[in-house]
């Protein structure tokens, strides 16, 4: 699956799914949508024209109303995207937390706005590695969890703070890998995407 974030889509607009999804690769829009329910409801219901669109994402910090009227726009259907709440960034630690007015650490506001998203319908939320263990005791096996700040071993964890390598996120229970710039600013990426596929494939295997 690829993902389609904010600085993809922001240069080259809806074609870049068009031009994946016509070379038969599913999507992962990752746009975080954060906007009063109406207007965010109204952007999921834009996305559904892509039929490619598997997975998308939403922040949890919105609110409930907003994460209900985001997945009540997605509708019923059975082959529609999953909706995934973005809990807290991988990119804050505690101290960064605290700036914005967020008390207590990352992994307790994480697990409350999981329990948000999975109350508000959404399919599951976006958190780090180190999370997953609280987030399957409070939103049971179902509740799709997808893991960013995927760094294999001898990767710059450049600006993420939580972060994990392939196999250990594998083995914590994750259901997706977001990898990106350790692939993407490789001198070999072909190299190191087989050397996270083996790392993944080992792991799945030893569970």
């Amino acid at each position: 699956m690829f993902k389609v974030g904010s600085q993809l889509f922001m240069s080259e607009g809806p074609r870049a799914i068009e031009k994946l999804s016509g070379l038969g690769f599913d999507i992962f829009l990752d746009l975080k949508f954060h906007d009063i329910p109406n207007t965010v409801a109204h952007a999921v219901a834009s996305a559904l024209r892509f039929k490619a669109v598997r997975l998308m994402t939403i922040h949890a910090s919105g609110g409930f109303e907003m994460m209900r009227a985001a997945r009540a726009a997605a509708g019923e259907k059975s082959h529609r995207p999953k909706l995934l709440g973005v809990t807290i960034l991988t990119s804050l630690d505690s101290a960064a937390l605290e700036r914005i007015g967020i008390a207590g650490p990352p992994e307790a506001r994480v697990v409350a706005l999981a329990r948000l998203a999975q109350e508000s319908g959404l399919d599951g939320v976006v958190a780090s590695a180190h999370e997953i263990g609280e987030i399957r005791k409070a939103c049971g096996p179902k509740f799709l969890i997808v893991v960013p700040g995927i760094r294999p071993a001898g990767a710059s964890s450049d600006d993420q703070w939580r972060v994990a390598a392939p196999g250990d996120a594998i083995r914590a229970g994750a259901d997706y890998l977001v990898i990106g710039r350790p692939i993407t600013g490789a001198a070999d990426p072909h190299a190191v995407g087989l050397r996270v596929g083996v790392e993944i494939e080992a792991a799945l295997h030893s569970k």
